[in-house]
């Protein structure tokens, strides 16, 4: 049974879900209205294995004092990417769960029959003070096919704290993956994706989206992790970003998941060099 995360009377809503609810439920939903949140999906003893994985990175990490308001990232925000090579635990019960390869298989598969793959991983903490971001596509690197384009991107979001309007949480503007390039969001359509800790938000890459400003005094630390077509470059570049050692110790599974694997012809190479 699904519940909404409304705005105002004629806006359609955020479809939310607990985890308990079938997996074909969430991704026609998601189909329907570009985003879905799934609540429950991941425990606590996860989300800190996670933060245990991700913290060194994360103090290392350049925070983004000074606000520029030409700058795509706001100011006062922490990202760290890479995460196949830095998070055991994301790599291992994230990218391939259960119900974001169910999401996948209905949106992506159709145009991809040989598979899709990550495209994107990070790790984004938003800190008191940080200003809304610019509302954006996923999929806009794919500038050959016009508005509205076929799937070619599902998104997630994994919440490590609690998602509220006053800490950051992500924008989104339900229903316009289905736009024309000339129609633009107006503020009543804009709508926050409030999560507890631990679920799980899914938007189509056509969804206009953004990071909310986080006028609170709580950091916002979100996992977001994107798919793509299999026959489409990658917005992350793994191959770089996984090192030789790390892509030796994954599963079959996981090195497809990665795009490893060539796409029909595509990405051949010869193993006696690699």
């Amino acid at each position: 049974m699904a519940i909404s995360l409304a705005g105002g009377e004629d806006q359609m809503p955020i479809p939310q879900f607990s985890a308990g609810a079938s997996s074909g439920d969430v991704a026609q939903a998601l189909g329907e209205a570009g985003c879905a949140v799934v609540t429950g999906v991941m425990d606590a003893e996860l989300r800190q294995s996670i933060a245990d994985e991700l913290a060194p990175h994360m103090a290392k990490a350049r925070l983004i004092e000074e606000d520029d308001p030409t700058k795509f990232y706001p100011g006062h925000t922490r990202r760290v990417s890479a995460l196949v090579a830095r998070s055991p635990s994301i790599t291992d019960r994230l990218v391939p769960h259960p119900l974001s390869r169910q999401v996948c298989d209905t949106h992506l598969r159709p145009n991809c029959e040989h598979g899709y793959q990550l495209h994107v991983s990070a790790a984004v903490e938003i800190g008191p003070g940080a200003r809304e971001q610019v509302l954006h596509r996923e999929e806009s690197s794919f500038t050959f096919f016009p508005l509205p384009r076929p799937n070619i991107i599902v998104a997630s979001m994994w919440a490590m704290t609690e998602f509220r309007a006053d800490n950051g949480g992500t924008l989104l503007v339900p229903g316009s993956h289905k736009w024309p390039a000339d129609r633009k969001a107006g503020p009543d359509e804009i709508l926050s994706a409030e999560m507890p800790a631990g679920a799980v938000l899914f938007w189509m890459g056509g969804t206009l989206h953004g990071a909310g400003a986080n006028t609170s005094r709580d950091w916002r630390y979100g996992v977001i992790l994107t798919y793509s077509l299999g026959w489409v470059r990658q917005e992350e570049n793994q191959y770089l970003n996984v090192p030789r050692e790390r892509m030796a110790e994954l599963s079959p599974e996981l090195r497809r998941l990665l795009g490893f694997d060539m796409y029909a012809a595509l990405g051949f190479y010869d193993p006696r060099v690699a």
